[in-house]
């Protein structure tokens, strides 16, 4: 008897243990989330495409967005998700598509400029996507996507409005600000994040408006939560603020670059942007808490877990510039579920997921404080991360200049002009290097990390920046005519980033000889709403936006009339002390960076240990490398994507090269011309037991090439 016992008890242990081993793992082979996964891992678990046959790989289909459309159009940054053999994107001019994921045939295309009802609608029609994210309940099955200011929700089955969400299928993200709503410009630029029936949305705002964070029902539209990111009397972090009246005028603070989830603890993380003024900071004293922070929120409450800020009083535009990434690292044997941060600084900061307690050492260092603006007033201190070192460099010195070309003594000559003295030096007037630049460093597409190895891999910008502040002149005021009013508004709103003499800088455009494309009536509209990265000047008065119409247009007849609007310096928060000239790189007078190479680079990173496991450059120059230059990297926008085949997926830079690179040791193993420059992160799928890589091919982040192409690639099909 007992031996029966012990034989059914042995039987019983073995189909538990056969059980256990069958249990799935969690698997990454889709790509229903932005990122690839809630964590934003940006990996795949699909191997058919691996190192031994990637040199295969080929075309498999080409969508047009926009049908070959041959007019202007900004770039595609967006990565699409798959659902069900359907994959999902946005075109350059903002329509919602759906096409069947193995061949590329459309299925229907939603237009936001179709659902225009009134003129809160309208307002929609501008301003750019980074993707789009998915719910669903049985049948119900939803797109949920931005533009401009709305929040569309679209049956992904027929592409039309979902009439039971907010108004007639959208909602309106100006209202609920705590603002008034008629002076507010938001503009979101990354998908929300959907945990249960909640989505979370920030975005791009205007100089004026909060970049609170907020949680909606999906279903219907209504407000459930607000985060306020500059936070109001009595919230924690108030004190930070010396203007204690900063919660009701200051703008920014957001966290425009998205989201990523732990469902299981209900949390979810965003990394912000600094506050308004982005390069003086001496109407906005303090710290500024929740500025430039990696926050920890509760996704059903709003409620703040912790938080951590990666620069104090922010003067340098260090924005966070992608969400951070869930991993769970090995420390002493253990398993520890943690978040890891890329930054613009080229800093990498890991915390314990739950606590925010950093898992490597982070020091609160000394930094230069002595500015010479009146009214600033630095941190003494910033925080440095012990490990990892940093992926990009810091600090230009003389010898760190570009010699591959003539001009390498004008060079050192503006250069010795400048004051250079590393990270955090403050700004000046006569101009101060920015290392790593405003692009970063890290910049939106993020990294991507291998689950299973805990190797973080991360896209870098190299380019030098100078920054100058200009001191903003109140001598001028009263304004007597639209002329004299539209020249210092342009100074104050415009000019950071068209330049002074509206040359335009880095990636914003020249404004030179607008006038043959706008009529008064349309560029008072654009002022209103935005465009793409531009955000809407809402906060203006019709006088204020007449009078810069009339200047920016050469308007004659305009410029000579009595300007009857406010003067900067009688509106809240809009006359700061101090401005800056615009985004300027330090150039070569051939156009390439005047810091010595590499000037892009795609890193590796062990979580586990801090350590460096390689680095290469990321992009090339065909005419430099002619004359037999070794490889320089260039800029990147866009992240990588990387999968257990053994292979990293980029595109992101300005040579429009689609590359594959061997994970383990940064080979580069295939690449292959694109369509325009592929400024957007990947996305992998299976379909019909194929094997997929994807990419948005926009171009025209730095001129020149422009598509409206999206480009799956695959290995040919057996013969």
């Amino acid at each position: 008897m007992n031996v029966l016992k012990n034989c059914l008890l042995l039987y019983v242990l073995m189909l538990v243990g056969f059980s256990a081993c069958d249990q799935p793992k969690k698997q990454y082979s889709d790509w229903r989330v932005y990122g690839g996964s809630h964590e934003n891992l940006k990996y795949s678990d699909l191997d058919q495409i691996d190192t031994t046959n990637v040199t295969a790989l080929q075309p498999a289909w080409i969508y047009h967005s926009e049908n070959n459309d041959k007019t202007r159009f900004g770039p595609i940054e967006s990565n699409s998700i798959i659902i069900d053999g359907t994959l999902y994107g946005v075109s350059p001019k903002m329509k919602l598509f759906a096409v069947d994921a193995a061949t590329g045939k459309e299925k229907w295309v939603f237009n936001p400029a179709d659902s225009v009802t009134n003129k809160t609608w309208h307002r929609s029609s501008v301003n750019m996507n980074r993707g789009v994210s998915y719910w669903e309940e049985g049948e119900d099955k939803r797109i949920i996507y931005t533009v401009g200011p709305i929040v569309f929700e679209v049956n992904a089955v027929t592409g039309k409005l979902v009439p039971s969400f907010g108004k007639d299928g959208g909602i309106d993200l100006s209202i609920g600000l705590g603002r008034d709503e008629k002076t507010v410009s938001i503009a979101p630029t990354s998908p929300v994040a959907v945990y249960k029936n909640i989505f979370i949305v920030s975005g791009l705002v205007g100089d004026e408006t909060p970049g609170h964070i907020r949680g909606f029902d999906v279903k219907t539209g209504e407000q459930k939560w607000i985060f306020h990111t500059i936070p109001w009397p009595g919230e924690p972090g108030y004190e930070t603020w010396e203007d204690t009246a900063a919660y009701k005028h200051m703008g920014s603070t957001n966290a425009w670059s998205g989201f990523s989830l732990d469902e299981k603890r209900g949390i979810v993380f965003a990394g912000t942007g600094n506050p308004t003024n982005d390069m003086y900071g001496g109407e906005r004293l303090g710290d500024g808490l929740y500025a430039n922070c990696v926050l920890a929120i509760d996704a059903m409450t709003g409620k703040l877990r912790w938080h951590f800020q990666t620069v104090h009083h922010d003067v340098w535009d260090m924005d966070i510039s992608s969400p951070p990434v869930c991993v769970t690292v090995e420390r002493e044997g253990k398993k520890i579920d943690a978040v890891a941060q890329t930054t613009k600084t080229g800093f990498v900061f890991v915390f314990e997921r739950e606590t925010g307690k950093p898992l490597f050492p982070i020091e609160e260092r000394p930094v230069l404080t002595n500015t010479p603006i009146r009214g600033e007033k630095l941190s003494p201190t910033q925080p440095f991360p012990v490990i990892p070192e940093p992926f990009a460099r810091q600090k230009l010195t003389v010898n760190d200049l570009n010699t591959l070309v003539d001009d390498s003594a004008e060079i050192r000559q503006r250069f010795l002009s400048f004051r250079s003295e590393g990270i955090f030096t403050p700004p000046t007037k006569e101009g101060t290097i920015i290392l790593p630049g405003y692009d970063g460093g890290g910049e939106w597409g993020g990294p991507a990390v291998d689950p299973h190895t805990n190797i973080l891999y991360v896209n870098a910008n190299e380019m030098a920046w100078v920054l100058n502040i200009v001191e903003n002149k109140s001598d001028e005021l009263p304004f007597n005519t639209n002329l004299e009013a539209g020249k210092s508004l342009y100074s104050l709103h415009c000019m950071s980033c068209h330049g002074p003499e509206r040359l335009g800088a880095g990636n914003y455009p020249s404004i030179i000889g607008v006038e043959k494309k706008y009529t008064a009536a349309k560029f008072n509209e654009l002022l209103s709403t935005g465009r793409r990265m531009m955000p809407g000047f809402n906060h203006l008065t019709s006088q204020e936006k007449n009078a810069i119409t009339s200047f920016i247009l050469d308007l004659k007849t305009e410029q000579s009339k009595k300007y009857t609007g406010k003067t900067p310096e009688q509106t809240t928060n809009a006359n700061p002390g101090f401005g800056f000239t615009g985004y300027n790189k330090f150039l070569t007078k051939q156009g390439y960076p005047a810091i010595s190479p590499p000037w892009g680079t795609l890193n590796a990173i062990d979580l586990n240990t801090g350590k460096y496991v390689w680095q290469i450059p990321l992009g090339e120059y065909e005419e430099l490398k002619q004359k037999g230059i070794p490889t320089t990297g260039r800029e990147n926008y866009g992240g990588p994507v990387v999968t257990a085949g053994g292979l990293i997926f980029i595109a992101a830079t300005a040579d429009g090269k689609f590359r594959a690179i061997n994970k383990s040791n940064g080979k580069i193993l295939f690449e292959t011309e694109l369509p325009a420059p592929g400024v957007a992160t990947p996305s992998v799928y299976m379909v019909n037991g194929k094997q997929y890589v994807v990419i948005a091919c926009g171009g025209s982040k730095w001129g020149g090439t422009q598509s409206d192409a999206y480009v799956a690639f695959a290995l040919p099909d057996k013969k």
